[in-house]
Formats: structure tokens, sequence, C-alpha cells
């Protein structure tokens, strides 16, 4: 939820006027204040969910925002860990919340400006992360998202991501994500530049298909604390993608 001293309407309004690059930017400075921020306790899930895996040398944070993710990996990784996003304004929180050496003793961390779509990387960790950020990418542009990770990392490398079960159709939930993605699409249709943020883009099976042919082998694992659905399915799980 928001709260009294998250962004105000009016500066939400002008975030949504805006292009995705430059409405994070403005919303930098508060954007721990919105419920777009990835909890905590999904952060934490994935990490206690990854730490059976590692250690692992190095890590990278693909769309880091401000630097939550960074701050779970460096509890997993044992020399560095690189934090990429393309807002100039969500990097600059980050940098000043996260100090360079976290815990003491810890990895060292850096920050890197770039598009997740052009990761400048090749080859250089050992374990990719990201939360909360595929919303902002059109499902054409996910292979080419994917195949930047998988050359990302090294040989054997994973990268790793949580997923939500879809609500179920009819709910409250199911309405508000149709209502807000056709918001947005509508928005997009009759104003220039788009702001893309999406929530209803990425089912879990063609993103495993996706993976699949970028060159990773799938798995998935339940996040427990979470909770099942009356199925007896997760309600949300983490995808480990491993590079062959």
């Amino acid at each position: 939820m928001f709260t009294p001293q998250g962004p105000s309407l009016r500066e939400l309004a002008v975030q949504a006027l805006s292009s995705t690059e430059h409405g994070y930017d403005l919303l930098a400075p508060k954007f721990d204040l919105t419920p777009f921020r990835t909890p905590d306790a999904v952060i934490d899930a994935v990490a206690e969910t990854l730490r059976p895996l590692g250690p692992f040398p190095s890590g990278l944070d693909i769309c880091c925002g401000t630097g939550a993710g960074v701050a779970a990996l460096a509890g997993l990784c044992e020399r560095q860990v690189t934090g990429v996003d393309f807002s100039a304004g969500m990097l600059g929180v980050a940098r000043a919340a996260v100090p360079a050496t976290l815990p003491p003793g810890g990895p060292s961390v850096g920050w890197v400006r770039a598009d997740a779509r052009s990761l400048p990387f090749r080859r250089s960790f050992d374990l990719a992360v990201s939360f909360g950020a595929f919303g902002h990418f059109l499902p054409e542009e996910r292979p080419v998202l994917f195949a930047r990770a998988y050359g990302a990392l090294r040989p054997g490398g994973l990268f790793a991501f949580p997923v939500g079960a879809p609500p179920r159709v009819g709910s409250r939930a199911y309405w508000a994500l149709w209502g807000f993605d056709a918001a947005m699409r509508v928005r997009n249709a009759v104003w220039r530049p788009p702001f893309v943020m999406y929530y209803r883009t990425f089912p879990l099976s063609r993103v495993r298909a996706e993976l699949t042919r970028a060159g990773f082998a799938v798995t998935t694992a339940p996040l427990p604390g979470f909770g099942t659905r009356p199925d007896g399915s997760p309600r949300a799980r983490v995808v480990l993608a491993r590079r062959s």
C-alpha cells in the first residue's frame, strides 16, 4: 500500500506520463515506499532457496532498482556483487543505500548503468537474479533479455527469479491486474513516450519455453512460506535456469 511518506497522486501521474526510464528516475527517491517494490519476504525467501546451491563467487542483479536484491546477493556471493539498471535515479538511491562492502569482509559491491536487453557482460557471473522487473519488457523482447542473461553467466551459472501463481479467474486480484494492464495499454496507445509496465504478460509455461530456447536447463522450486493454492500448487516459486 502507499504511505503518506510515499509519492503523491500528482507525482505518480507525472511518472506515468513519462517514459519508463525517466518515470523511474522521478520515482526513485520514494520507490521503497510504494507497493511496486518487491517485498523483503520474497527476496529473503529466494535467497534462502539459493543458499544451499552456493556459495557463488560472483552475482548480478538484473534491473536492480534501489538495491534490495544486491543486498541479498551479498550474503550468497564470495567475491563480487553487481547491480545493473537503466535508471540513473534508481542507481543513485542504491549506491547510497547499499555500502561498498556488505557484510564486513564480504564481497565488493558495484553498480553499472545499462539496459538489460544489452548487458555489457560476457561470462562474468556465477549467479544472476531479478526481482519484479519483467513486466517492463514486452513479450517479444524476452528472448533477447534471456539471451543476454545467458551470455552474462559463466558455464554452469544460475539465473533465478521469483514468480507468483496467477490469480483465480474472476477474483478481485484477477480483475485488478486485468484493469491495470488494460489501462496501461490505453495509455500507451494514446500517449508517447510509452511506459511499459504490465502484470499479465509473463506466463510461466511460455517463460520456461523461452528460457529453454535461450540455452538454459530450467527447473522450479516452491517458496513454502507463501502457502499453496486449493489445488495444492505453490502460490509462489523460484525459477532456476542454469546455463549448460
